[in-house]
């Protein structure tokens, strides 16, 4: 029977490893080439073109979601798993909809792993319950514009509204409408509970 041939793109040596050593322990999985930064995960899925790429979430340079991306964009059939230590439910809904045909956390187990990557290279889809749970959790209204997002970014940095429209050249009178727009959003009541909602969910990186 023909080996699923896979690329595993992570930065953690040990990690790596592991992975390595589990997916190898299947005898219908063939380790075909490794990367540590998401340029190398990039470059490596183009070099040897496998049945299935698995990601870590947080990568030097591109992370998870942009080498899905990369990768989907310029070939639409490729498989990606995405794996991760504790992602948000925003990381989830930002790497489903980048393309990855399964989200993974790196508690899963030797087995489990195997599973869905023979799962994947099948056309299957794989949200473990624990994943779909939090992404039931996003809230419909929580896409930000690209505005929001950078007072996101600021409320998270502890900056006012005056040094927000201040680093933004805004009027601190529109800044007041963007900010109450992203409480709004997210669902929350105040601007602490909005940064913890950031970083939590992984909506803002810090």
């Amino acid at each position: 029977m023909k080996k699923i041939r896979i690329v595993v793109a992570e930065d953690h040596a040990l990690m790596r490893i592991g992975l390595v050593a589990v997916l190898q322990s299947d005898g219908g999985i063939e380790v075909v080439g490794e990367a540590e930064t998401g340029t190398e995960a990039v470059e490596a899925y183009k070099r040897h073109l496998p049945d299935v790429m698995l990601v870590d979430l947080v990568m030097p340079g591109l992370d998870g979601v942009g080498i899905t991306e990369a990768v989907r964009g310029e070939w639409p059939a490729a498989r990606l798993i995405v794996l991760t230590a504790s992602g948000g439910n925003e990381d989830i809904y930002r790497a489903l909809r980048a393309g990855a045909q399964a989200y993974l956390l790196k508690s899963v187990r030797p087995q489990a792993l195997i599973r869905a990557i023979h799962d994947v290279c099948a056309g299957r889809r794989v949200i473990p319950p624990e994943v779909a749970a939090q992404l039931a959790e996003r809230m419909p209204l929580s896409d930000l514009t690209p505005r929001e997002m950078e007072v996101l970014g600021l409320i998270v940095d502890g900056c006012s509204n005056k040094e927000i429209a201040a680093r933004l050249d805004l009027a601190e009178t529109t800044v007041k409408t963007h900010v109450a727009n992203v409480l709004g959003k997210l669902g929350v009541e105040d601007r602490t509970q909005a940064a913890t909602a950031a970083l939590t969910r992984g909506i803002v990186r810090r």
